[in-house]
């Protein structure tokens, strides 16, 4: 949820984000890798929050967006736009919208000359105030350094004893300060306290993905059974049929077709493949143009050249495939010994026949066969064939025999 945030104020050309921690976030501070951030010692309120980072915004003239990492679906778009009210003329900018149930928000508390005159908590809020459906989205835009000359007149006189941001909202109304807000829709806003708020938000996320696939040319028969990561790089005229998963890092080219129940991530196919169905790529899976990879096949860093085929029931780890090769089903690269992983190379225009175990470290040269149901553990060169089969052993009437015996011995 933080990455969408610092992604949403990155996009809204934010020169500077910094990150409100408390206290023991080492892991937060690791996974900002140098982002700025500072520590909220002992929370005491979201106005408290805000005045951790006084010092690293001392000499800051500008404006300051203000937003929460639990509300991670607000756009770039609307940050923009409370910062450019805030440009043209306001103080603050508050953003704030139209709440079905506004039970739990603040409310905004709107003025004859319609500005913005203060914000009141739920649990502070009477009556009549609670009745306001216009509540506080929790973002806000403020010139700086007023921000903070703001902030050192707010007092923890409230139900909770802490410092709310939202009270800036009447002192600068007391000062003759100009208030405005600007509304957005409720699902912008919509904020994560629970497990069900998070499936609820990443519905949500996954319906505008979905929106901007399809938005880029991408085909999608059934787009709500479809999954997406948010960094996926879609080519012209995509096709994904019913119930696949596609996941982060992962680029599909021009004209490519992924069929039902496959899930990929980390790979990048070139144009016109064919995946699935029931497939699973894995990372560091790169497939050139027009490579198939069906059913029930699975791939993990694994190279496959240009025209290249691996059809039904396929381990393929650790392998370079050239172009025009063809993997029989049932074939495995044994690439694990237990302890280190070796690499397959399989040569341009080869043919594995079915049911093949290729032991890893191995070479299968270019235009080399491979017969069905072989183990090879040794290197085989260009346009050779390779066979390891055992001689075939037939028992004339061996089964009537041992049939018969066993009725014997059961009788």
């Amino acid at each position: 949820m933080l990455a969408w945030s610092l992604d949403a104020a990155k996009a809204a050309a934010a020169s500077r984000v910094i990150t409100v921690v408390p206290k023991e976030s080492d892991s937060i501070i690791a996974w900002l890798d140098g982002q700025e951030s500072c520590i909220q010692d002992t929370p005491k309120g979201t106005g408290h929050a805000v005045k951790a980072a006084k010092k690293q915004l001392a000499d800051f003239h500008g404006v300051a967006l203000i937003m929460f990492a639990d509300t991670p679906l607000v756009t770039a778009k609307t940050l923009a736009a409370l910062a450019a009210a805030v440009i043209e003329g306001s103080d603050i900018a508050v953003l704030g919208f139209e709440a079905n149930n506004p039970a739990g928000y603040g409310r905004l508390v709107i003025g004859a000359d319609q500005c913005l005159e203060k914000i009141v908590e739920h649990t502070d809020a009477t009556k009549t105030e609670r009745a306001i459906k216009l509540v506080n989205g929790g973002v806000m835009a403020v010139r700086c350094p007023l921000l903070f000359d703001l902030l050192d007149e707010v007092k923890p006189d409230n139900a909770k004893a802490e410092l709310y941001l939202t009270d800036i909202v009447e002192i600068a109304t007391a000062r003759a300060l100009a208030v405005t807000y600007r509304t957005t829709d409720e699902q912008e806003i919509a904020g994560v306290n629970c497990r069900q708020d998070l499936a609820h938000i990443e519905a949500i996320l996954q319906d505008r993905l979905r929106h901007s696939a399809m938005d880029q040319g991408v085909t999608m028969q059934a787009p709500e059974t479809v999954f997406l990561s948010a960094d996926i790089s879609f080519g012209r005229d995509v096709v994904i049929e019913p119930h696949v998963v596609i996941g982060a890092g992962t680029v599909i080219g021009d004209g490519s077709l992924i069929k039902s129940f496959s899930h990929i991530e980390g790979t990048v196919l070139g144009p016109r493949c064919i995946i699935g169905p029931y497939t699973r790529l894995r990372p560091g899976t790169n497939a050139d143009e027009g490579v198939k990879i069906g059913n029930f096949v699975e791939t993990k860093n694994a190279t496959i050249g240009a025209g290249s085929k691996a059809n039904h029931l396929t381990y393929i780890g650790d392998t370079t495939i050239g172009t025009s090769a063809n993997i029989g089903a049932g074939t495995i690269t044994c690439n694990y010994d237990g302890f280190d992983k070796f690499k397959t190379l399989i040569g341009d225009r080869a043919s594995i026949g079915s049911n093949t175990a290729l032991v890893a470290p191995v070479s299968i040269g270019a235009g080399a066969i491979i017969g069905a149901g072989s183990t090879i553990t040794a290197d085989v060169p260009s346009d050779a064939i390779a066979t390891t089969r055992s001689a075939l052993d037939v028992r004339h009437d061996a089964a009537s025999r041992y049939r018969s015996n066993r009725s014997n011995e059961t009788g």
